[in-house]
């Protein structure tokens, strides 16, 4: 399985059937990439974008492919993509059908699976499908979540969210990933979503231009202030032997300290391995 250690904090979606993008969204600074055969391909045109896409993988350039839902058409064929060589792993939507044939096809080829999860049924069963075998991390669709709740506020779903940050927490996974900002042409509403994701305890978030990528990675990045206040946490901690210890006027014990060294650990904004 592809190792998660450092889990991608941005996902650039390309339409599986404009192969002419494929190279592009690679050479972007993105950590991860998804080749998509679901929403951005019309029916019609599946089986060219499989093709197309099974052509592109190459282990030199690890991908993910995001199949179809279990319940179209299309699934059987794109479970032929696992095993390939350069196939990073699988966003499989509608998270909430596991079938037993993806699970197992998945396994045997140390495949991991980021579970979408874009539903009622999906949040519901959040818990159960962050332990499934073969899950490495949960994203949320959250523009299908709205349509499927009717929630017309980005207020109403902030219990959803949370509770896939705790869905996640429980079953060791690393932080989920946000859904998409469709705000292509407005850096400021992209900054602000991302860094209320990254408030509420999401590790990165799905990007539809190879233009959001930076953004993203910025509000995940923290501040120079943040970064300057963790290296005094740690300093202050280490030289206290671990004892709680007084930092800028506040009390400061293990539970901050851990959040300094994540923070410290998250300032280094290189890229991150391709693949995710």
């Amino acid at each position: 399985m592809v190792a998660l250690h450092r889990p991608p904090r941005s996902y650039l979606f390309v339409p599986g059937d404009r192969p002419e993008r494929f190279a592009k969204a690679w050479d972007s600074n993105a950590d991860a990439v998804i080749l998509d055969l679901e929403d951005a391909v019309a029916p019609q045109d599946k089986d060219a974008a499989r093709a197309a896409v099974a052509a592109w993988l190459s282990a030199e350039r690890p991908v993910w492919v995001r199949i179809n839902a279990c319940d179209t058409a299309a699934f059987e064929g794109d479970l032929q993509l696992i095993g390939r060589p350069g196939l990073a792993g699988l966003m499989v939507p509608k998270a909430e059908a596991l079938p037993p044939a993806l699970l197992a096809a998945a396994t045997a080829a140390d495949c991991p699976l980021l579970a979408l999860v874009e539903t009622a049924r999906g949040i519901a069963l959040a818990q159960e499908i962050a332990r499934t075998p073969g899950v490495a991390r949960l994203a949320f669709g959250s523009i299908d979540f709205q349509a499927d709740l009717g929630i017309e506020s980005e207020e109403g779903l902030l219990p959803f969210r949370s509770m896939l940050v705790l869905a996640s927490r429980l079953a060791g996974l690393p932080p989920p990933v946000d859904g998409v900002c469709t705000a292509l042409d407005d850096a400021t509403v992209l900054d602000a979503d991302s860094r209320r994701s990254r408030a509420l305890g999401f590790g990165g978030r799905l990007c539809i231009h190879p233009k959001q990528v930076g953004p993203v990675h910025a509000a995940w990045a923290p501040t120079p202030a943040e970064q300057a206040w963790a290296r005094r946490v740690v300093e202050a901690m280490d030289a206290s032997g671990g004892s709680a210890v007084r930092v800028d006027g506040k009390m400061v014990d293990q539970p901050v300290l851990i959040r300094a060294r994540q923070w410290l650990d998250a300032a280094d904004t290189g890229r991150r391995p391709r693949g995710g």
